[in-house]
């Protein structure tokens, strides 16, 4: 057993009551255990009693990595939530929460001696250590999952878990070094990004040290040492600072209180890596808080604080007429101290204080009472719903921690709607991100923007002060390359949700399409095929209509094999040909052209079936098919729709003699032919001649025989050729100009 550790100053006092009750006398918790939360009622301390007991019971002969009894633990977790008043009912389940997870006791269990409420509560903490998950990965991502989706139904479990986290974060120097960097990442990365949105301001900067000194122990110890050389050298300065803000707010006749605080090591520590700083480097290392009774008098005290000294400009924040997601709500200003020193001063109201440091519990929901959310409560629980959102248009557990972990949350920026309602998004937001958190529909529908009364593409970033107008149309649909610039979770997932259920309406009419054919093939007409025949089928595979021609259009299925399935005979008349699928170029996910060849209308063409890719089209010369070609299952035979409106990308390589002005005379004979240059790029061939290489725009193979016939006629033009493969590269295959239909 390892040797028993020094506890945590603020874990102390759990750790004496914890080993203070011996294994008999858990079987009826000791009367002081009720004093954890002296606010209760006698009813309510006599549920901590017996959840004390249970636990106790539960966990009696157990024993933490650090040699402590394994009770410490869950006793240190509910004097947390005492301190900021939670109920009885969060109280016995932080008691309980490790029971069901590490005794083999069950949720049932718990729920007739505590009720449901506290069953919930602990069942939201469990992990599902249980089930099997195909990798490490996977299991940690359904882990957050099924918390932060608990957490959305009732908020008082994610408060048991941070609790949880500060405790194991406190009494981390037992685990072993992996362990300790692991669950310190995942601390940075989840929990103290949480308690900041909660915010839970102390929980937040204690994991953020705690997981820093685990993280970077050197680094850690480094700038510590030096915080506390520095802080012998500026104490004079700070008292001095310090001095000069009371006397200016008592000569203003403004009651204050003042502290000047030390910032954090892990912030410090963040602003030397983003800025390259060295620790020298770092002045604004100490800042002040000025506390006042009311909202005016905090913009006062920000009037003589800015007379006493200079503002830097840039560096104010009014977060109390524009607060933070979190409810948060204070003034911020960096000012030139002395010898130009950088002092940061917050001011704000005692209640604004008090939401700071202990956020949605300050305000807590569940307080008998309570009708009415404060401005903190709401934009919580609008987060938390968002969080319901995410997950039903996330396809795993995996998407769904990726889409939270970019909500989780970067500095916001705060824009207008236009009727002036104020909207906080993550800093780089775009106007489809704006869309979207404004509503669903609206994202799905937008076109472009209008921001500050200018149109502007959906790509834009927003700023501060931004006035956003989304411009609809109900024909609109998501673009996939909206992923690339979306930044919020909620617009992710539903611009992803939204091309998913495309893809599938496109595999499901394609794989109707491949299974007509087969059928067909088969020497009968789709239309003769009777119900019964599918439901056998789809009870014999348990799988919808829909999903089985998903996936023949996506690949996993051949459509002959289904169509032999339906008709469940052999020696069928085969003698009919089935008709080809028709091509138009434009079907999107589920019929793509193939990049290896680029065919475009009028080029012969075949259909392979690509597992997970749907249909792929090449032409009928494309080397990647040639080993596919004698085997019918292995493709399709497709045409082209007759008189296509779009145009089709092709590259060309043309071979000039140097001459001034050669290059535009080519663009310009290719625009005059009615072709769009999409890329041009060029090599020296060696000599007097330059390869110039085009990626144009056709309609089909008509309109690329005349272009190159025009192109061919130009004195300068020596040779020109047809590519087949990636914009033109050298090694691509190569059509042969003297042919004909070249």
């Amino acid at each position: 057993m390892p040797p028993v550790q020094e506890p945590h100053p603020k874990f102390a006092r759990a750790r004496s009551r914890a080993l203070a009750t011996t294994p008999d006398e858990s079987q009826s918790a000791p009367a002081d255990v009720a004093e954890i939360a002296p606010y209760l009622r006698p009813d309510e301390a006599d549920l901590l009693r017996r959840a004390f007991a249970f636990s106790a019971k539960a966990h009696l002969g157990q024993f933490r990595k650090d040699g402590e009894p394994y009770i410490t633990h869950p006793l240190a977790v509910t004097e947390t939530l005492a301190g900021w008043r939670m109920d009885a009912q969060t109280l016995a389940a932080a008691l309980l929460h490790d029971v069901v997870e590490d005794t083999g006791i069950s949720r049932e269990e718990i729920k007739s001696n505590f009720g449901e409420a506290v069953a919930d509560l602990v069942d939201g903490v469990t992990k599902l250590d249980q089930l099997q998950f195909e990798s490490k990965r996977h299991a940690q991502a359904e882990n957050f999952r099924k918390m932060l989706l608990a957490m959305a139904r009732d908020v008082r479990v994610i408060l048991i878990k941070l609790a949880d986290r500060w405790h194991n974060m406190s009494t981390l120097d037992a685990m072993s070094v992996e362990s300790r960097q692991r669950i310190a990442q995942e601390t940075l990365d989840i929990y103290a990004p949480i308690a900041n949105r909660l915010g839970l301001n102390v929980v937040y900067h204690e994991l953020q040290e705690l997981a820093f000194q685990h993280m970077y122990p050197t680094r850690y110890r480094v700038l510590e040492k030096a915080i506390a050389t520095s802080r012998m050298d500026r104490r004079e300065l700070v008292e001095k600072i310090n001095q000069a803000i009371r006397q200016k707010l008592e000569h203003c006749k403004i009651k204050a209180d003042v502290y000047g605080r030390e910032k954090h090591l892990y912030g410090i520590y963040r602003k030397m890596q983003e800025k390259h700083l060295a620790f020298t480097e770092v002045f604004d290392i100490y800042g002040f808080r000025v506390i006042v009774d009311d909202v005016p008098t905090c913009y006062l005290a920000l009037g003589s604080l800015h007379s006493l000294y200079k503002p830097i400009p840039g560096k104010f924040k009014d977060y109390i007429a524009i607060p933070k997601a979190n409810g948060y709500q204070s003034l911020h200003s960096t000012l030139f101290g002395p010898f130009g020193t950088p002092v940061e001063v917050q001011i704000r109201t005692r209640e604004m204080h008090r939401l700071a440091e202990e956020g949605v519990a300050s305000h807590w929901m569940y307080k008998v009472g309570s009708t009415e959310l404060t401005e903190a409560q709401r934009m919580t629980h609008q987060w938390l719903q968002s969080l319901l959102d995410i997950q039903a248009d996330s396809r795993d557990s995996v998407e769904f921690l990726e889409h939270i972990k970019v909500d989780l949350f970067p500095d916001e920026v705060y824009v207008f709607t236009p009727k002036g309602k104020i909207m906080a998004l993550p800093r780089e937001a775009t106007a489809v991100d704006f869309a979207y958190n404004v509503h669903t529909d609206i994202g799905n529908h937008c076109v472009a923007a209008r921001i500050n009364g200018d149109y502007m593409p959906l790509s834009t970033p927003l700023k501060n002060g931004d006035r956003v107008e989304i411009i609809t149309s109900e024909s609109a649909r998501p673009n996939p390359a909206w992923i690339h610039f979306a930044v919020t979770g909620k617009a992710r997932a539903h611009i992803r949700s939204a091309l998913k259920h495309v893809h599938r309406n496109e595999s499901e009419m394609l794989g109707q399409q491949l299974l007509n054919q087969a059928l067909r093939g088969l020497g009968v007409i789709p239309a003769d095929v009777g119900e019964d025949r599918w439901e056998q089928l789809l009870k014999t595979s348990g799988r919808s209509r829909g999903d089985i021609l998903i996936e023949i259009g996506l690949g996993k299925k051949l459509g002959v094999m289904v169509a032999r399935q339906l008709l469940s005979r052999e020696g069928e008349d085969v003698s009919r040909a089935a008709g080809p699928i028709l091509v138009r170029g434009s079907e999107g996910v589920a019929v793509r052209l193939a990049k290896c060849c680029r065919p475009i209308p009028g080029d012969p063409i075949i259909g392979q079936i690509r597992k997970e890719q749907g249909l792929l089209i090449h032409t009928h010369d494309c080397p990647q098919v040639s080993h596919y070609r004698d085997d019918p299952d292995k493709w399709v035979d497709v045409e082209w729709e007759p008189d296509l409106d779009k145009t089709f990308d092709v590259s060309i390589r043309i071979t000039v003699a140097n001459a001034r002005g050669v290059l535009a005379k080519v663009a310009a004979a290719i625009a005059a032919e009615g072709s769009n240059i999409d890329d041009v790029h060029m090599e020296e061939e060696g000599g007097n001649y330059t390869n110039l290489y085009f990626t144009v725009q056709v309609q089909n193979r008509v309109h690329l025989s005349r272009l190159m016939r025009v192109l061919r006629s130009l004195q300068e033009v020596s040779r020109i050729t047809r590519l087949k493969g990636n914009q033109g590269l050298r090694g691509t295959h190569v059509i042969d100009p003297s042919r004909k239909d070249s």
